[in-house]
């Protein structure tokens, strides 16, 4: 067991900053298969966060979580999802002030295309990625 309050060594510092350099890879991976698209970086990870919710469709405040956004930063995001035509705002049936929200077809198809191609990068990268945790300790 590695202990916590060790001081660092020359190998913890070259582990950790392979590992943040390995993390900056797959993210500018990322932003260019998302770039691709027609995406940014945070509407991909918004569309997948809407995909992905669990109770169904989500609302704006649930996607602000997801992101980690403030409300407004949300609603501006999802205003322009909406105005580009990657979902649609769909009116709560029980609270009309409310609205759900749910991907096109041309969402799914988009985001699906995307997915695939993460999860195979990730594939690839897994056991680089855990050797370096390994190495972390």
């Amino acid at each position: 067991m590695v202990d916590p309050t060790a001081p660092l060594t020359d190998d913890d510092y070259a582990a950790l900053a392979d590992f943040r350099h390995a993390l900056r890879g797959f993210q500018a991976f990322s932003e260019s298969c998302a770039a691709e698209q027609g995406l940014t970086p945070q509407q991909h990870q918004a569309l997948l966060a809407i995909r992905a919710a669990a109770s169904g469709p989500p609302t704006v405040g649930e996607v602000a979580r997801r992101l980690m956004l403030k409300p407004h930063s949300a609603t501006g995001l999802v205003n322009r999802l909406e105005e580009q035509g990657w979902i649609d705002r769909i009116a709560s049936t029980d609270d009309r002030r409310r609205a759900r929200l749910e991907l096109t077809a041309r969402a799914r198809a988009a985001l699906a295309a995307l997915s695939a191609a993460h999860r195979d990068e990730i594939r690839r990268m897994r056991p680089m990625l855990e050797a370096m945790l390994a190495a972390i300790g």
